[in-house]
């Protein structure tokens, strides 16, 4: 085997081109040596790398080999015409501002050329949000292939950033709601750097109270607790001001109090908790007793017994009211309705049990919604059914029928029912909301 070693070789004067071997000849680099390439090479094909061109493409453009791309279509669409590809040939291309859903770009070879192996001269339209490519020249069969795809659709933010419970986005996008229906955990990752936005706008809503049975007293209202951020714009209920909340990047627990068990073993409702916000659970209906006391009072049952207290243990606004009296006269000695978050519930009398106290209706979910009805009181037959409370309080029976529950994720009370043997209504289960603006 012949060797040559030099330092250098260069082509004789005026010729310009060293030519290395014949065609067919084969050139081995061994193991461990490098070649550098300090100028501009042709032929070798590439590595996949880009040169990026960092001003954007806002009109139609050619493209070159070995560039890269920002396009902006935020002011109309855009097409790119690609270079005559060989062999190693790249392109890549980018959504500059996530605008390409809005005015799409359109890719068009060079003459006779195919994109990804369809039809010659066939263009490739992309409208994909955040869309980026990078194509290969391969051969005349597939053309300009596409060797990377992604989607970036996400920018960098400095706004809240939170999980847990189901979350929405209202307001065009300026505001996100937490709903826990639920125990969870509010986990925020990380702060707005305005710092007005780290204090959220919530609504805690604990479990309605169980209602009595035999003439027995319509069950309490879950406590209902709200505080409206000054920067999330919504009307909040007449108990906005239970104390503002300013959030830190960590983790809040959630707890959604279970609404109480009806009668003839009714039981109280269960608190809800966020942060340092405590609501009480609803109070369980009276049977052949005065009511109960909690977030709202229960009832009063059969023969002339007094309705529970309400805002128990007492906060400002108040988180309930009382329940109603209970009467006897006319053979039906109507129960007392529980209390809602907004009014006491009424005396029943001698034809019929008492209604549930009305809850408290609030925009913070993007609709407003009425939260924490009490529950009807129950009558003897032939005595009239009572309803129950707006904002999910479940309705009163006369005569043998079961009492109605209160509605889930409401906080209402449970509707008390008249005859022996029959049962009063559950409470419903509370709920928390978190909502913030981003």
């Amino acid at each position: 085997m012949s060797e040559v070693k030099v330092n250098k070789i260069s082509p004789r004067a005026a010729c310009g081109t060293v030519t290395l071997g014949d065609s067919g000849d084969s050139f081995v680099i061994p193991a461990g040596a490098t070649i550098t390439n300090n100028g501009t090479q042709t032929g070798f094909g590439r590595t996949g790398a880009v040169n990026w061109q960092t001003t954007t493409k806002t009109a139609n453009f050619s493209a070159v080999n070995g560039e890269g791309y920002f396009v902006d279509t935020t002011s109309g669409g855009v097409i790119m015409t690609m270079p005559s590809g060989s062999a190693g040939s790249i392109v890549s291309i980018q959504d500059y501002n996530k605008t390409f859903d809005n005015n799409s770009f359109t890719i068009t070879p060079a003459s006779g050329q195919k994109i990804n192996g369809g039809d010659a001269d066939g263009v490739l339209i992309i409208s994909t949000e955040g869309q980026g490519l990078t194509f290969v020249y391969v051969d005349s069969t597939v053309g300009w292939k596409t060797v990377q795809e992604n989607d970036f659709i996400s920018g960098g933010s400095t706004s809240l950033l939170a999980t847990g419970g189901t979350i929405t986005t209202i307001n065009c996008g300026a505001c996100k709601v937490h709903t826990f229906t639920g125990p969870g955990t509010f986990c925020v990752a990380q702060v707005s750097a305005t710092p007005a936005n780290n204090e959220v706008s919530y609504m805690v809503v604990a479990g309605g109270g169980g209602a009595g049975s035999t003439r027995g007293g319509g069950g309490g209202a879950g406590g209902f607790r709200e505080d409206k951020s000054p920067v999330t714009p919504y009307t909040a209920s007449p108990l906005d001001g239970a104390g503002a909340i300013t959030i830190t990047a960590t983790s809040f627990p959630i707890t959604v109090g279970a609404g109480g068990a009806g009668g003839p073993s009714q039981g109280c409702g269960s608190n809800s908790i966020f942060s340092t916000i405590t609501s009480a659970g609803g109070a369980k209906g009276g049977h052949y007793t005065n009511g109960h006391n909690g977030g709202s009072g229960s009832g009063g049952s059969n023969d002339c017994n007094t309705g529970g207290s309400g805002n128990n243990p007492p906060v400002s606004p108040p988180q309930g009211n009382d329940g109603g009296d209970s009467t006897t006269g006319g053979g039906a000695a109507g129960a007392g309705g529980g209390g809602g978050a907004t009014a006491a519930g009424g005396n029943g009398s001698g034809s019929a049990g008492g209604p549930g106290g009305a809850g408290a209706t609030t925009g913070i979910n993007g609709t407003p919604t009425a939260f924490a009805g009490g529950g009807g009181g129950g009558v003897d037959n032939p005595g009239s059914a009572s309803s129950g409370g707006a904002g999910g309080g479940g309705a009163g029976n006369s005569g043998p029928g079961n009492g109605t529950a209160g509605t889930a994720n409401t906080g209402g009370g449970g509707g008390g029912t008249g005859y022996n043997g029959t049962a009063g209504g559950a409470g419903g289960s509370g709920v928390v909301i978190i909502r913030y603006k981003v």
